[in-house]
């Protein structure tokens, strides 16, 4: 009996590293990638699930791409693209690509959430672009240690950016962020523009703050080893931008430090 239950735990977890993938030391989720097919997702400046199947469009001409198919979203989907938020995308759909089942997104399936063709165009939903030569302010960052900054730094950022840096660090490191120069527009509750952190892979869960001014924001170190900034301006004023870097760091050497300071 015990072998059977160590032979089932051994296969749940190639399961889950499958599903997850492994590479160069790096244990992914799949989540997000610098470049998926040409297929990308944009939500409106407003916020999530505010365009019409008409403003869908526009977006996406307004970056010089078009929506995209069922088939280039599937292509994408392929390659490790994951987004629980649905959008319009070719012929007046609206779905969203799922890489890895999970209770709160995708109703525990794998593959794209097809919610089908929608007769009412005026329905608010993300949208989901296709454009291969497209460039992206944000990314994917994988190394141990990077500084990376706003777009245009140290020039003033442009209005209407929204932008994701999604840090992922070796399994069982943790990360620590630290503000080099930080200036955006500065308003009450930062509604205007402002830099959100999630500790988190994406920007639905692990929210840890939203901020705006001139004031260096302090350091903070992230609970597992992913991490998912959010950049967005609006059409007004706007700043000097930010410069930040982030170091992966062992769990382990947390502790120590944290022994050492009680001890």
């Amino acid at each position: 009996m015990r072998v059977l239950t160590v032979v089932l735990a051994v296969i749940f977890v190639l399961k889950e590293a499958e599903a997850w993938g492994y590479k160069n030391g790096i244990l992914h989720n799949s989540i997000w990638l610098e470049q998926a097919a040409g297929v990308y997702h944009r939500e409106s400046r407003k916020g999530r699930y505010q365009l019409t199947y008409r403003e869908a469009k526009a977006v996406c001409k307004f970056e010089g791409g078009t929506l995209a198919t069922y088939d280039q979203l599937e292509a994408a989907r392929q390659i490790g693209f994951h987004v629980c938020a649905a959008g319009w995308f070719d012929k007046g759909c609206v779905g969203y690509p799922i890489v890895k089942a999970g209770a709160n997104c995708g109703f525990g399936k794998v593959g794209i959430i097809d919610y089908g063709y929608r007769l009412n165009k005026s329905e608010k939903w993300d949208v989901y672009c296709y454009n291969p030569g497209a460039k992206e302010c944000g990314g994917v960052h994988t190394d141990q240690e990077k500084v990376f900054v706003s777009p245009g730094y140290p020039e003033d950022y442009q209005d209407e950016q929204i932008c994701y840096w999604h840090i992922r660090v070796r399994y069982g490191q943790r990360i620590r962020l630290h503000f080099l120069d930080f200036d955006i527009e500065e308003d009450t509750a930062c509604l205007s523009d402002y830099l959100e952190i999630y500790d988190s892979y994406d920007d639905v869960s692990g929210f840890v703050g939203r901020y705006c001014g001139d004031e260096l924001p302090e350091d903070f170190i992230s609970t597992g080893n992913v991490m998912t900034l959010k950049f967005l301006s609006d059409s007004s004023v706007t700043g000097g931008g930010f410069q930040l870097q982030y170091i992966a760091v062992n769990s382990s050497q947390l502790f120590d430090n944290h022994t050492d300071a009680l001890s």
